[in-house]
């Protein structure tokens, strides 16, 4: 059993108690201390509020102020006890506080644990959005390097994992640029969202006492770009309301998918049959039984963890369909997965743009993939096309040329021309030019194509930004 004194934020009505499990299941302060820096923000906000509007001295205030921050030192030291009994990181603070500080009882007036914790989370996920795109935008740079380094190198694009037309590497690399550019867009918006504050809702229905809602916003920074305070305009909601969560954990879930289809394609490169580049040791493991393997385990690991970053969005959206308004316990459970979201994303990003700049292609064997004159069937077909020949009827046409190189077990280009010839009468000697690889990839040169001249083009824009 918890003694009185630690459950003093409550317990007044209550003649026991909680159970040791009730303890147990009830504390989140082993996930939720993490949010301490935020929480003391938000109780030093509080206390200047207060203090502006009478309810508390300014001595009262500077002192609340001064201990919160010596707890917050003491709490990054490593040496702050946490308390399971307290329940949480704001109530472990909170009576911190006041056995140094007896100013610090009036603290919590006109303020519940609802908007509090609110007001917390949305601190952290301003910081959180931030965090991650800094590390959003080092992936994009390591990209773009690795793009810029592989200009020259042309490869075998492919739809159903088939070959189908050439593009270079750095344009391959490239699209997960712009993968990873609305991922940075995406999560802009829930710093967005998040940029409004909760602080003075109350428990559900704010308060009677004359507090200054606009003042603690533009302390905490919760401000528009003109620098004016935005406060939430709905009590019930603003306490209530997850969707912060659902779209952060959203947002992660992009990443992870978008560095799982990047992490699938290294993969395959990196395997004998692609052998298009080579990984860098550092980030590969051996086997312990095979000396010759060398193993993409850290984009295996990301693969895997793209599937977490799913499971925490589908847990939260599950959580919260079926709540009435305005706060239930379950929402205490809306943390674990925010905070399992970040870190997970964050480490996988980190890794990636570690491991990029060690990436080497290997340009012999892409050149020996993309020899393969198959990839260039497309463009007979335009050879056709500009000869007059209507789209449908050059498709087909070129489907016979290839019908006739798989029954002559010879390559498309080296087709006996008699043969070529038959098929159709605008197909001139001089078809055999289509073949010429840098010829056709100087051909696509019209925005968003893989010519070289796009591909450096849109290699400067990111660099620019």
């Amino acid at each position: 059993m918890a003694d009185d004194k630690k459950q003093a934020t409550w317990g007044g009505r209550f003649s026991e108690g909680p159970a040791e499990l009730m303890l147990r299941i009830g504390e989140s302060v082993s996930f939720d201390q993490r949010l301490a820096r935020f929480d003391v923000r938000g109780s030093q906000a509080q206390a200047a509020m207060l203090a502006q509007v009478g309810i508390i001295t300014v001595e009262e205030r500077d002192a609340i102020q001064a201990g919160l921050e010596t707890i917050l030192s003491t709490i990054e030291q490593g040496a702050f006890t946490w308390d399971p009994a307290l329940e949480d990181v704001h109530m472990n603070i909170e009576q911190a506080l006041t056995q140094a500080v007896p100013a610090a009882a009036k603290l919590h007036t006109a303020r519940s644990r609802n908007d509090q914790v609110a007001t917390d989370m949305r601190l952290w996920f301003k910081f959180a959005c931030d965090q991650l795109d800094g590390s959003l935008l080092a992936v994009i740079q390591a990209l773009v390097e690795l793009a810029d380094r592989t200009r020259e190198v042309i490869i075998p694009g492919y739809t159903h994992l088939q070959r189908a037309q050439p593009v270079s590497m750095a344009h391959h690399l490239l699209a997960y640029v712009e993968m990873f550019a609305r991922d940075r867009t995406r999560l802009s918006a829930v710093r967005e969202q998040a940029n409004v504050c909760p602080l003075g809702s109350g428990a559900i229905a704010g308060t009677t006492l004359p507090i200054d809602r606009e003042f603690a916003a533009k302390a905490l920074g919760f401000v528009d770009a003109a620098g004016q305070p935005r406060v939430t305009q709905n009590s019930m909601d603003a306490v209530s309301d997850r969707d912060t969560f659902i779209d952060f954990a959203s947002a992660c879930s992009m990443v992870g998918v978008h560095l799982s289809r990047l992490s699938e394609d290294l993969i395959l490169w990196s395997s004998a049959e692609f052998g298009f580049i080579a990984l860098p040791d550092a980030f590969t493991t051996g086997s312990s039984l095979m000396p010759q393997k060398k193993n993409p385990d850290a984009f295996e690991l990301i693969r895997g963890k793209s599937a977490r970053l799913t499971g925490n969005l589908q847990m939260l959206l599950t959580m919260v369909k079926g709540l009435p308004l305005t706060y239930n316990r379950d929402l205490q459970e809306d943390k674990p997965p925010v905070f399992d979201s970040f870190d997970q994303s964050k480490l996988m990003l980190d890794c990636v743009a570690a491991c990029l700049p060690g990436v080497a292609a290997n340009a012999s064997r892409c050149a020996a993939a993309v020899a393969d004159p198959a990839l260039l069937a497309t463009d007979v077909v335009d050879y056709l096309v500009i000869k007059g020949v209507p789209f449908r009827e050059a498709h087909h046409v070129v489907g016979a040329l290839v019908g006739l190189a798989e029954k002559l077990d010879t390559p498309l280009n080296q087709l006996p021309y008699a043969e070529v010839a038959k098929i159709h009468s605008a197909l001139a000697e001089d078809w055999v030019e289509v073949f010429d690889l840098d010829k056709a990839m100087a051909a696509r040169d019209k925005t968003g194509m893989p010519g070289p001249q796009q591909v450096q083009a849109r290699i400067e824009y990111w660099r620019s930004i």
